[in-house]
């Protein structure tokens, strides 16, 4: 007989789901360093920034805290963050984003990894709609 054994705590699915708030709140209040606890300082990011063309931007992490330090706060952003998938060490959450501080929407998919008991993201991949 296959044990049947819940493998993931709830309080790991809560701990993802906070990583990921510290990410849409430092969008909101337009903090750089709120942001950058969300992240892996190794952690990269990579999307559409110009549909249909496809302009992609890629690379380190610092390009979405300069974005927010030229763009500011954005106190009406509405988000929603989805666990995906979680095992006990790795999480993709969906971040459905409407309004950043460009007034732009966009889906973002954040990879987290838990590293000595924290989760961190280590890759953003989005969409930046019309």
């Amino acid at each position: 007989m296959t044990a049947n054994l819940k493998t993931v705590p709830t309080t790991e699915y809560n701990s993802v789901i906070e990583a990921a708030n510290k990410y849409t709140e430092g969008l909101r209040t337009g903090s750089p360093n709120m942001v950058a606890q969300a992240f892996h300082k190794n952690a990269v990011m990579y999307g559409f920034i110009s549909p249909p063309k496809p302009d992609m931007l890629a690379g380190p992490i610092d390009n979405l805290y300069t974005f927010i330090r030229d763009n500011g706060s954005a106190p009406a952003i509405k988000t929603r963050n989805d666990i995906l998938a979680i095992t006990q060490t790795t999480a993709v959450v969906r971040i459905d984003m409407e309004g950043d501080a460009s007034g732009a929407d966009y889906t973002d998919f954040l990879t987290l990894i838990k590293v000595d008991g924290k989760w961190q993201a280590i890759a953003k991949v989005f969409h930046k709609y019309q």
